[in-house]
């Protein structure tokens, strides 16, 4: 995606309709890793194209949907300790996908009114979609900015970011299931690092990403799914997961987790390991 016109860069808050409309760039003939998530989910935003790609993974990968679903709780889990235990109320949300209720700031501003997110996607038909990520609380503020995780410094140099958050106090950022979206020639660990060197200390990363290391021979299928489909697509050890967490970073207890077993709120035996192939962190800024 181009670089946002000047318009859309104006914080949209609390309820504002973006200004920008869908254009043909939708392409609902091709797959889209959004939609095909909310496939996973149940979601009813996704079309022939996503749903028949879907279930060519779904036919390599059976619990995917499981996965879909365990991804969602950890991210849940994660917003109730960072807005709870570790007092955040300012989020950025990359690469943001189809709404799906409770959204992140419905779970955060239950734990704190008064939290601040701002969600950020390149995907037009989210944008579309995006009223339902400005249903802030009255305390509270969402913003929406549409912007390419491949251009971080946009991001974080973006009016809706320093306009809806304060950069001088502590930061969660989450990055829930995008990067391994983005293969090693496309440096993630870079463009991680650079969103997380504009985040003051005591700031948080929120990750979860999908392995090769539990399941790998119906893995390397899904991956080809994706990839013959036209979207890059690469897992990654618990190792490489670990690496992509700048050295100024420490990830917390319980390290470098499958997605179930990070801090789970009910019985984490009742999946294995292998029917999730995914791992979940949350690192703490020095």
């Amino acid at each position: 995606m181009t670089r946002p016109e000047s318009a859309d860069e104006l914080p949209l808050l609390n309820g504002a309709i973006p200004r920008r409309r869908p254009s043909a760039d939708l392409r609902l003939d091709l797959p889209h890793p959004a939609r095909m998530y909310d496939y996973y989910l149940g979601g009813k935003t996704n079309y022939p194209a996503d749903r028949q790609a879907a279930e060519q993974a779904l036919a390599a990968f059976p619990t995917l949907r499981l996965y879909a679903e365990l991804n969602r709780a950890f991210l849940h889990r994660a917003m109730r300790f960072l807005a709870g235990e570790a007092g955040i109320d300012q989020f950025v949300d990359i690469g943001t996908g189809i709404p799906t209720s409770p959204n992140l700031h419905e779970v955060a501003q239950q734990v704190r009114p008064t939290a601040r997110v701002v969600y950020v996607d390149n995907d037009p038909i989210v944008l579309v979609h995006s009223r339902a990520l400005l249903s802030s609380t009255p305390e509270g503020r969402t913003a929406y900015l549409e912007a390419d995780l491949r251009r971080p410094r946009e991001i974080v140099e973006s009016p809706v970011v320093t306009g809806s958050l304060d950069l001088s106090r502590p930061v969660a950022l989450a990055l829930i299931a995008i990067l391994h979206f983005f293969p090693d020639e496309a440096d993630p660990a870079a463009i991680v690092r650079e969103l997380v060197d504009a985040l003051p200390s005591g700031s948080y990363l929120v990750l979860s990403h999908g392995t090769g290391d539990l399941a790998p021979e119906e893995t390397q299928r899904v991956v080809e799914v994706y990839n013959q489909r036209g979207i890059p697509f690469q897992v990654r050890s618990r190792a490489e997961v670990a690496a992509l967490v700048p050295d100024t970073m420490d990830i917390i207890e319980p390290g470098v987790a499958v997605l179930h077993r990070w801090r789970p709120d009910t019985d984490p035996d009742l999946h294995s390991d292998a029917e999730v192939s995914a791992y979940a962190l949350i690192a703490r800024k020095r």
